[in-house]
């Protein structure tokens, strides 16, 4: 499945997460090529005005994503229909059941995706998505066709995904965004052990683009200047070999032992 916007341009490669940017940084990121935009709640003020700025200008060039991490169904309905107010938007093009877990009762998850596909059939929302850390939960979604899109986290440190999820994402054409690049930072902050140059946030978004099933990275810069780094990624070429075994090194130090709660928890 290919994601693409209401007019039928692809989503870019890049995505612009929600984060406290203004409406100038929004309408930079529009110009520079990004056309996915995505926010987890309603709290980022600064974001949602400026998302809602361009979908006034644009709104059938832009891709609005946005979820919730709620079981209960009326307060998923609620926010749904609290963003679509609060855009001025009838349509959200991707709407994502959040962070998906082994603690989940699934047959709870499935009644809340039985309701986004609703959602979807009545033309309110285009793609159905899911987000999770968890690898088995992701083979299921991807082999049991639960979801339109699954966001999945992905980046030099981990990599478990490349055995199996990456690969049956592909097989099964359900396209996958990268959250968690950069690993919350921690890629970017070096190790004690490397002595070689340390990765930038685009380099992490690269690696993760490197891999022919992911079809977008999200970044989500705190400043304009970030940004304007990041926007580097959409014309930046594929890694070579030598620096995708360069970053797999890197990463495999930064990943340590795994007893991280992030590493042990949500594998």
């Amino acid at each position: 499945m290919e994601l693409v916007t209401i007019q039928g341009q692809p989503a870019s490669i890049l995505g612009l997460a929600g984060q406290s940017i203004d409406d100038a940084t929004i309408s930079l990121a529009f110009t520079a090529g990004i056309n996915y935009f995505f926010f987890y709640n309603l709290e980022s003020k600064n974001f949602l005005g400026g998302l809602k700025s361009l979908l006034a200008r644009n709104r059938e060039q832009v891709l609005v994503a946005t979820g919730s991490e709620s079981r209960d169904l009326q307060s998923l309905r609620n926010y749904f229909d609290s963003v679509r107010h609060c855009l001025n938007s009838d349509r959200v093009d991707i709407f994502f059941l959040e962070y998906v877990s082994p603690a989940d009762d699934m047959k709870q998850v499935q009644v809340l995706l039985d309701e986004l596909r609703l959602w979807k059939d009545s033309g309110v929302v285009r793609y159905v998505g899911v987000t999770t850390h968890n690898r088995a939960i992701a083979l299921e979604m991807i082999e049991h066709h639960r979801c339109d899109v699954l966001m999945h986290r992905y980046n030099m440190a981990h990599r478990k995904v490349e055995a199996n999820v990456l690969p049956e994402a592909k097989r099964a054409n359900v396209p996958l965004v990268a959250f968690t690049c950069t690993r919350w930072g921690t890629l970017l902050k070096g190790h004690p052990h490397w002595h070689g140059k340390l990765p930038t946030a685009a380099d992490c978004y690269r690696y993760a683009l490197n891999n022919s099933a992911v079809r977008l990275a999200l970044t989500a810069p705190k400043t304009r200047q970030e940004l304007e780094e990041n926007l580097a990624v959409l014309h930046s070429p594929q890694l070579s070999n030598q620096e995708i075994a360069q970053w797999q090194e890197y990463g495999d130090l930064i990943y340590g032992n795994g007893q991280d709660a992030f590493d042990t928890q949500w594998i």
